[in-house]
């Protein structure tokens, strides 16, 4: 069962006249023949909108009895046996009384949706419940009564229904919302002009928030690739941290204040293998960008500011969201940071905004995922100078001091900068720092003193005690360092390992993402997914990414065999040994990733073949049917023609000839639409484009229709259209027939055209009884005819092939509507592009009148390709 659909009608406050909008609505629906009713309305004691009720069918409600009072609330139960086509339910943010069906409002409109019945609902702006706060700081007043926004969000129409406040005060004034004892308070307090201006705003904005949404919809549909608007870009500068969170909802909240707003968070990762940020923390950050609807990047940089500047420009972002500094202030001898050195090279064109956060000035305190082998130059070269050049200047020292400490404090000493270089550089410097502070204390500070003798047996035990502790202190603290790098580097990898197997089962990731996240999480500069059916076959790629991807395994710097005719192929440096693990999990999570991608392509293929047997099916109904009916009829007037038992005089004759032609014209048109929808299914309709004029073409799509049946309204000054003509006179053709075949006989089709931008538009009105919307997309696939449409009245492929005619000249043809009834079919076009008309030429170049005899064949696209026969 189809899911009804939500009309709402929103409000900046009470009084603006949502429910007496509504139930204009209802009564409009009820004009047109629909089925409506009211579910549950409050009128408030306001006359004019009680007036409304009248006429329309309302469902009794239900009694409840809460704490000794009677109250009355929806019938769910009622509406649903009920089953209309529409409901009319006031309040949608409305709470019910205890013991009912559901606490919410909204939550019985929810099952009414359900039950296929369309509802029309009111709600007003301080019911949002993501607007609640804003809504008690501007008015002072807590609204108990909300909704979730995702349940508005979700509607299929939202109208706005507006009053300028100093209307709605008047309207106050007169006594129509509240009784005349209330009006004073109320406006003095809620509806005062500051708080009826500020809801209003509120209300505004959230409404063009929606219709920026249908706009870009819209577009997408259309295939509108042209800028409408500016649009701001609002790049946010990642680093793993928690703060990260932080930046992305501030830029979030700069986005919502300006319409078609993107946000992208992108982390800058550095080319030393795997990243040093927690995946953890950056799938939680990816999450929440996306959730409010940014996108998450992830790329290669060793130079932080220059990667983030590089992206933002690449993006055509204007404006970078940093955070504040998170090191020290003695950090700041190493450099003046990102934030500070990307604002000074954004230049003019990008804005930075530096947030502030509880992060800031408290220190990274991130895990790096390394070996303790790759600590790095700077802190190899700080333990050597602190485990040989270190004790050095401290003998140095030690010996102008004319105190004399003693030798055990003297060792302590030493013992102190062995650790110092065990920490920061490794063994190596430890082990070295351990050695030569032993001579030292042997030349300098046992006696004999400058020679490297001990006369006495108790120091050259204390120096070897000296060594010995030096040498296990370092080796332990060594050890502790490798297994704290181990154990963070293992907790990076299992926390990637359990996102990507998160996302992959999900059904998250497509193959490009992964390939694309093994190149990322690598620093590699291409990564391919090979394959063959056997080991004789040649290599062939499944996907890749990055420039110059490898062609076979043996090419590449890594491969990482999956199976035995599978293979993932890294271009760019070698991995160390331990990489390989993580790089496993991605080769088989890639091989999971492509079955998946070809079990959707064969369920794609299967539905396909099922499509076709569908139409096969329906074709053999059409030509058991359709097709015989004008055959039977030419056959029987034949028939009578031929027979000499009857004296037909030339009235009968004439007759009997005029149904043989009516029978072999329905006959031809309902061939050639079989013929086009087979061409369409096959995909053998070549459309030759050209430049033409509207008013070339669509009088002649008319002749097949009577003279009074079709207004024209097509102005000269229209651009040219760049299409096939033929295909347009097809399409125009069979639009217009089917149009004049439901428009009532005293109601002419309306044919009209206009400009717009670089599309140019032509309607097609009708008066005829229209179309649902849950219908106006069925009607254009093949063999479908809407509602009654008599047997014989064609095989229901006329519209279908209008549609496929229109998409293969690049256009588009939609339904919609017809204020006052009836439904308007709109074909847009490309307008060509400005210059002088070419001279009118080939078939249609005379323009017919809207009575002019219709050719016997339309013009064939693909016979026209091969000349005249």
């Amino acid at each position: 069962m189809a899911r009804g659909k939500l009309r709402i009608y929103l409000g900046a406050a009470p009084g603006v006249g949502k429910t007496y909008a509504m139930l204009s609505e209802g009564h409009r629906r009820v004009e047109r023949g629909a089925d409506c009713v009211v579910g549950f309305v409050e009128h408030h004691g306001r006359p004019r909108t009680e007036v409304m009720l009248h006429g329309l069918e309302q469902l009794p409600r239900k009694e409840l009895e809460h704490r000794g009072a009677a109250f009355t609330e929806m019938d769910v139960d009622a509406v649903l046996a009920r089953r209309p086509a529409i409901a009319l339910v006031d309040e949608l943010a409305h709470t019910n009384v205890p013991g009912s069906r559901n606490a919410k409002r909204w939550q019985d409109v929810e099952e009414l949706l359900q039950a296929g019945i369309d509802v029309v609902s009111t709600v007003n702006i301080q019911h949002l419940e993501s607007l609640g706060d804003v809504v008690e700081g501007i008015t002072g007043v807590r609204q108990r009564e909300t909704v979730p926004d995702e349940v508005v969000r979700r509607a299929d129409q939202i109208e706005l229904v507006d009053m300028s406040p100093q209307a709605l005060r008047r309207r106050m004034a007169h006594g129509n919302i509240y009784r005349p004892d209330k009006v004073d308070a109320a406006l003095s307090n809620w509806f005062r002009p500051g708080n009826l201006t500020a809801l209003r705003e509120l209300a505004l904005l959230w409404v063009a928030d929606r219709v920026d949404e249908y706009l870009q919809e819209y577009r997408g549909e259309h295939g509108i690739r042209a800028t409408w608007q500016a649009r701001e870009r609002i790049v946010v500068g990642l680093t793993g941290g928690p703060e990260g969170r932080t930046l992305i909802r501030r830029a979030a909240r700069m986005a919502a204040k300006g319409s078609g707003s993107e946000v992208l968070a992108v982390y800058v990762a550095r080319s030393d293998g795997l990243t040093a940020a927690s995946p953890k923390e950056l799938a939680v950050q990816r999450t929440l960008v996306e959730d409010l609807g940014g996108t998450f990047h992830h790329v290669i940089g060793d130079n932080i500011p220059d990667a983030l500047l590089a992206f933002a420009r690449g993006v055509n972002a204007t404006q970078i969201v940093l955070g504040s500094s998170r090191r020290k202030a003695w950090q700041y001898v190493f450099g003046p940071g990102v934030g500070v050195t990307v604002a000074r090279e954004s230049g003019p064109d990008l804005d930075v905004h530096i947030v502030t956060h509880e992060e800031a000035a408290k220190g990274r305190g991130l895990p790096v995922a390394r070996s303790a082998a790759q600590l790095g130059r700077t802190r190899t070269a700080a333990g050597w100078i602190v485990g040989v050049v270190c004790p050095a200047l401290l003998a140095l020292l030690l010996t102008h001091v004319d105190a004399d400490p003693g030798l055990a404090n003297e060792m302590l000493l030493f013992l102190a900068l062995t650790v110092g270089a065990a920490l920061l550089g490794g063994l190596r410097p430890a082990l070295a720092s351990a050695a030569f502070g032993s001579l030292l204390l042997n030349y300098y500070f046992a006696p004999p003193l400058h020679r490297f003798t001990i006369s006495d047996p108790k120091n050259i035990v204390a120096i070897a005690v000296f060594f010995g502790v030096a040498v296990s202190v370092a080796s332990v603290v060594d050890v502790a360092a490798r297994r704290t790098h181990q154990a963070a580097r293992l907790r990076a990898e299992s926390e990637i390992l359990s996102f990507l197997a998160g996302s992959v089962l999900r059904g998250e990731t497509s193959l490009e993402a992964l390939l694309e996240r093994v190149r990322e999480t690598f620093a590699m500069e291409s990564v391919a997914l090979l394959e063959r059916g056997s080991e004789v076959e040649p290599w062939r790629p499944a996907g890749s990414v990055g420039p110059h991807p490898a062609d076979r395994p043996e090419e590449a710097d890594v491969d990482m065999p999956i199976g035995d005719h599978m293979a993932l192929a890294l271009s760019g440096r070698v991995l160390p040994a331990e990489d390989r693990r993580v790089l496993g999990a991605f080769a088989a999570q890639a091989a999971v990733v492509l079955d998946r991608r070809r079990l959707v392509d064969e369920a794609e293929e299967a539905r396909r073949l099922a499509e076709g047997n569908r139409i096969r099916t329906a074709l053999l109904a059409a030509v058991s049917h359709d097709l015989r009916t004008p055959l039977a009829s030419i056959k029987a007037s034949v028939s009578s023609l031929r027979s000499d038992d009857v004296d037909w005089s030339e009235e009968d004759r004439a007759e009997l000839l005029e149904g043989i032609e009516d029978g072999a014209d329905r006959l031809d048109h309902l061939v050639g639409n079989l013929l086009d929808m087979s061409r369409l299914q096959t995909g053998t309709v070549t459309p030759l484009i050209r430049e033409v004029d509207l008013d070339e073409v669509v009088p002649v799509a008319l002749g097949g229709v009577p003279e009074d049946s079709v207004a024209l309204d097509i102005p000269e000054t229209l651009p040219m259209v760049a299409v096939d003509p033929g295909l347009l006179e097809r399409t125009v053709a069979n639009i217009v027939e089917n149009a004049v075949k439901y428009s009532p006989a005293h109601a002419p089709v309306l044919v009209a055209a206009s400009h717009l931008g670089d599309r140019v538009e032509l309607r097609v009105v009708d008066r005829g009884p229209g179309v649902p919307d849950e219908a106006k997309d069925r009607i254009f696939e093949p063999f479908q005819r809407h509602g009654d449409a008599p047997r014989g009245a064609g095989v229901g492929l006329g519209l279908a092939v209008a549609r496929g005619f229109t998409e293969a000249v690049g256009g588009t043809l939609a339904a919609e509507d017809t204020p006052g009834g009836g439904l308007t079919m709109v074909l847009t076009l490309r307008a060509a592009a400005p210059g002088p008309k070419a001279p009118a030429s080939g078939p249609g170049a005379a323009a017919r009148p809207a009575g002019a005899a219709r050719p016997t064949e339309a013009i064939d696209p693909i016979r026209q390709k091969a000349g005249p026969s």
